[in-house]
């Protein structure tokens, strides 16, 4: 028995993050799932922060399409996580044993999906790893489970960039690319969801080759349905590269809805030509690796794009071990920085022609210790001056400034206690101390990616 009250029966899932169990709740009388969260030695820690993330996020939810979570109890230094028993499958499974599903048939799971997407999104939830495995049905309701990887608005690390979060067949381009996850990106991940549910087979093949994944879904046109299915016009306006191009999660639901019902849809499907010509470059921060042509001088970043184009091979990688880490397929460790990289050839190069004299990477170490010092005194007592201090892309990915307040508007004051900067491929680790103006007291961790425009810096997102 757990916790007093929890009788486990059997176990009736496993997966990278723990065993699941059938189990009676001697309490309230009924049938609940239990997950032992801490499958692998070395990993508890993070598992059982994803686990209260998941409860705090689902029972903030409270959505008939989300699967509970009742309870986060622990039991001889184990941890369980108790959740509503869905006695169903999932949609991976069900496509698997009985092959595609009928246009309607996925349509009704998938509104009923997208209806909970709607809600989280509203109340600044973002679910970061919709897929079909993640989709119970139990005969005609489908519900939306594992918020482990989920993030609140009020999450410090909401825009996190450079770490990829989720399963690399349903990533977004952008956030395949080291961006940040946003709402854009479920969109993307529930498209993935539904063409995976129609055709019988993911929209990307994995496999082994977790680079050529990525690679594919940053720089291939997406895939699409023959034009004469029902759901083609739906799928190319959720699965398009530019995330600002892809319909709301709730005209999503509201076309589902529609087809659900067997009516005709009211989208056409875009051809990929037309909707790559009216695309603006995406806002993540690697950069398409096939795009080798220099942004024109009169941009603001122009004198930068080089530098970036060889940074983005290095993200990529690191992409790949973040998704092996946040998938839940293991932990192998990153690659060392080579030894041999010298701070000129991590950094942005300077126009052509400047004469500006080179420093040591002791001066490139102090000036960003310096910035960082001096964005975190000034967030608090002046923060459309620290917001100035984003880059554009990082500006538009945080919320623009009422975003960017939804974190900061709450900190009364932030005090950096260690901070360490990296001059060869310029990022700042930093430990801080957050006061809150409710007088709560907070500690973070944050590694931030700058980017060097002339003599300044700017902040490109988190690393």
């Amino acid at each position: 028995m757990i916790a007093g009250r929890y009788t486990l029966e059997r176990e009736i899932g496993r997966g990278g993050s723990g065993t699941v169990h059938l189990a009676h709740d001697e309490v309230l009388g009924r049938t609940v799932a239990v997950k032992r969260i801490g499958l692998m030695p070395g990993g508890g820690s993070v598992q059982l922060e994803r686990a209260a993330r998941e409860a705090r996020l689902a029972a903030a939810l409270n959505h008939p399409h989300v699967v509970s979570v009742f309870d986060l109890v622990e039991e001889d230094e184990v941890h369980w996580l108790v959740m509503e028993y869905v006695d169903g499958r999932t949609i991976g499974d069900l496509v698997r044993t009985a092959g595609p599903l009928e246009a309607t048939v996925a349509a009704s799971y998938l509104a009923q999906t997208a209806d909970a997407l709607a809600e989280a999104h509203e109340a600044g939830i973002v679910h970061r790893d919709v897929k079909p495995s993640n989709i119970l049905v139990a005969g005609d309701v489908a519900k939306l489970g594992d918020f482990g990887i989920a993030r609140s608005a009020d999450d410090a690390s909401l825009t996190q960039t450079g770490l990829v979060t989720g399963s690399p067949a349903y990533l977004a381009p952008e956030v395949a690319s080291g961006a940040s996850a946003t709402a854009a990106s479920d969109v993307w991940s529930l498209g993935a969801t539904l063409y995976h549910a129609v055709t019988g087979r993911p929209p990307y093949e994995v496999g082994d080759n977790l680079i050529g994944a990525l690679y594919k879904i940053v720089h291939e046109d997406p895939p699409r349905l023959p034009a004469s299915h029902p759901m083609a016009g739906l799928l190319s306006r959720m699965m398009v590269r530019e995330p600002e191009h892809r319909l709301s999660m709730r005209q999503v639901r509201d076309e589902l809805r529609r087809l659900a019902r067997g009516e005709r849809s009211t989208l056409v499907a875009v051809p990929v030509a037309a909707a790559a010509a009216a695309a603006v470059e995406p806002t993540g921060t690697m950069p398409r690796l096939h795009d080798t042509t220099p942004a024109p001088a009169s941009t603001r970043r122009g004198s930068m794009r080089w530098g970036w184009l060889v940074a983005a091979a290095v993200l990529a990688v690191g992409a790949v071990v973040a998704a092996y880490v946040w998938a839940g397929r293991g932990t192998p460790e990153a690659a060392q920085d080579d030894p041999t990289t010298s701070p000129s050839t991590s950094q942005a190069p300077s126009d052509s022609g400047s004469t500006a004299p080179a420093v040591s990477a002791e001066e490139v170490r102090q000036q960003m210790d310096s910035f960082i010092t001096g964005y975190l005194s000034t967030v608090t007592s002046d923060p459309r001056a620290a917001f100035a201090q984003l880059t554009p892309e990082f500006q538009q990915q945080s919320g623009d400034f009422r975003g960017y307040m939804g974190w900061w508007g709450k900190v009364r004051s932030a005090k950096v206690t260690s901070i360490q900067s990296d001059p060869s491929d310029l990022t700042v680790a930093y430990s801080v101390d957050y006061v809150m103006k409710s007088g709560a007291r907070t500690s973070d961790q944050i590694r931030l990616q700058l980017e060097r425009l002339d003599d300044q810096y700017l902040i490109a997102g988190e690393a």
